[in-house]
């Protein structure tokens, strides 16, 4: 019986960077009409596998193999050529440009001398068609949400007609709609024979769209399990190779904490007159769809995004309205949501990034009150300890860094200085289990040492186990609270959508 090829075959793959082994005898096999999932702790080798894959990267050694063919490819047009797309989470799109123009760049259709925009336009509306999502495609990409450029980026791969799709942590930046669209075309492609390789740090995402997972530690290959083979546990300790203990911390609550942060009556863009409160010693937890204000909210109450009504009192003082440099400096901690359009310096390394958020503090002035170069050091490598980035990563260029190892950064800048009051927006997006348990550590370090803080989420399990008390935004507008012993998942989804019907 004729042996049934896989559609791509890694063998034996090693990957050599100066210093560094990223891929040690790599084997990994892709099968027609299956989701292969790829898990691994940031660094793990992921992100190089998929590279070798897509044309990004050339293996050291190794061999790569479609069909009964060798293949070696020089570059992603290489790959396309040979039915390989990906979708990686750096985009790759023109912000100037339409949406359908982005989709055929440099395979512009012609009619005769010219650009055939009509065609291009048709066919870009059939992509989005068949994907199941409502694009116009004559927008300009730079005024689209992440998630809509997301859907172009997909639709880019499909247009090349690939049979093998990469996907890198596709869900990551869509709402719990825009996911289950996105299954849906999933599944509709593995139906037509497509194989799809799939990263996601979402282990509950698995059993939706995945036949097999293989699981990646320090650039080789664990081993490849079937969905539903093993336990969400013993996943990770594959993945880990040590147990991982509580996933969520038990944080300590202080029932007598004072008010920090007093909002009333709030208005401004998607937020329609909320009131709340959040108090020393206590986790404010804020959910709902992307969309529903929760976000927006603490935005504007940090000065980036403006104030149409209502107040803002930190420690009881004013702050209704003041720069985000004031609100900064009056003791409030922020981290965004997007670490690299707005939480890092990516061209700077990890320590001067750390060293950013103490440019004010005394502690590290020396004679006359200049900045002293030594006390900078030994106050970013205390940080760098806090939050287990070593000596070596502080020093190298963020950009260069993991995505878990960034978000470490992005929190090491929040102890440079004391602060009263933290606000995390979306402060595990994107990393792996193991570093998120390392944050959920530094979270309850934060409040149980007697600081308000606040957490914004999307991810649901995340946001209701570190919840002393939990807000759910539906539509700007505050459509539940619950306290601790009241947070249960049914009431919690029910008022995400309670003010959307209302007016829909």
């Amino acid at each position: 019986m004729p042996r049934a090829w896989p559609l791509v075959e890694l063998i034996n793959v090693t990957k050599e960077y100066p210093g560094v082994r990223a891929l040690s005898d790599v084997n990994f096999e892709l099968r027609a009409g299956e989701v292969h999932v790829l898990f691994g702790e940031n660094g793990a080798g992921k992100s190089t596998l998929i590279s070798i894959l897509a044309g990004a990267a050339e293996p050291t050694s190794g061999t790569i193999r479609m069909g009964d063919e060798v293949k070696s490819f020089q570059s992603v047009r290489g790959a396309r050529a040979a039915g390989i797309g990906a979708v990686f989470q750096e985009f790759s799109l023109v912000p100037t440009m339409t949406v359908f123009e982005n989709i055929f760049l440099g395979e512009e259709p012609g009619r005769g001398p010219f650009v055939d925009r009509r065609r291009m336009r048709a066919r870009a509306v059939e992509l989005f068609d068949r994907l199941g999502f409502s694009i116009d495609v004559d927008r300009r990409v730079a005024t689209l949400s992440r998630a809509e450029q997301q859907m172009v980026e997909i639709a880019k791969a499909l247009h090349a007609d690939v049979r093998i799709l990469i996907l890198d942590e596709p869900t990551a930046s869509l709402t719990e709609r825009e996911t289950q669209k996105l299954f849906a075309f999933i599944r509709r492609a593995k139906d037509g024979g497509m194989g799809i390789v799939y990263i996601s740090h979402r282990i509950q995402e698995f059993s939706a769209v995945a036949d097999r997972i293989t699981v990646l530690r320090d650039g080789r290959v664990i081993g490849t399990v079937k969905v539903g083979d093993l336990s969400e546990p013993a996943l990770i300790e594959m993945m880990t190779g040590r147990t991982v203990g509580e996933l969520y911390p038990t944080i300590a609550r202080r029932t007598d904490g004072e008010v920090v942060l007093a909002v009333r009556g709030l208005t401004g863009h998607e937020v329609r007159g909320v009131d709340f409160e959040a108090r020393r010693g206590e986790v404010l937890g804020l959910a709902g769809l992307v969309g529903s204000g929760k976000s927006a909210a603490l935005r504007a109450v940090v000065g980036l995004m403006p104030i149409t009504g209502g107040t803002v009192a930190l420690k009881g003082r004013d702050i209704t309205g003041a720069s985000t440099r004031a609100v900064l400096r009056a003791g409030v901690f922020y981290l965004p949501s997007d670490r690299k359009s707005e939480g890092l310096v990516l061209a700077a390394s990890a320590r001067d990034n750390i060293a950013l958020s103490m440019i004010d503090s005394r502690k590290v002035r020396g004679l006359f009150g200049l900045r002293s170069p030594g006390a900078v050091m030994r106050h970013t490598s205390d940080i760098g300890v806090r939050v287990d980035l070593t000596e070596a990563y502080l020093g190298r260029v963020t950009s260069k860094l993991s995505g878990g190892n960034q978000q470490k950064v992005l929190f090491g800048k929040g102890f440079g200085e004391d602060r009263d009051l933290y606000i995390f927006d979306e402060p595990t997006v994107g990393v792996d289990v193991g570093t998120r348990s390392a944050l959920y550590r530094l979270i309850k370090e934060i409040a149980e040492a007697g600081k308000a803080v606040v957490v914004i989420s999307s991810d649901l399990p995340e946001v209701m186990s570190l919840s002393h008390r939990l807000l759910v935004f539906s539509n700007g507008r505050i459509a539940a609270e619950f306290d601790r012993d009241q947070i249960e998942e049914q009431a919690v989804l029910g008022a995400f959508f309670k003010y959307e019907r209302q007016t829909a």
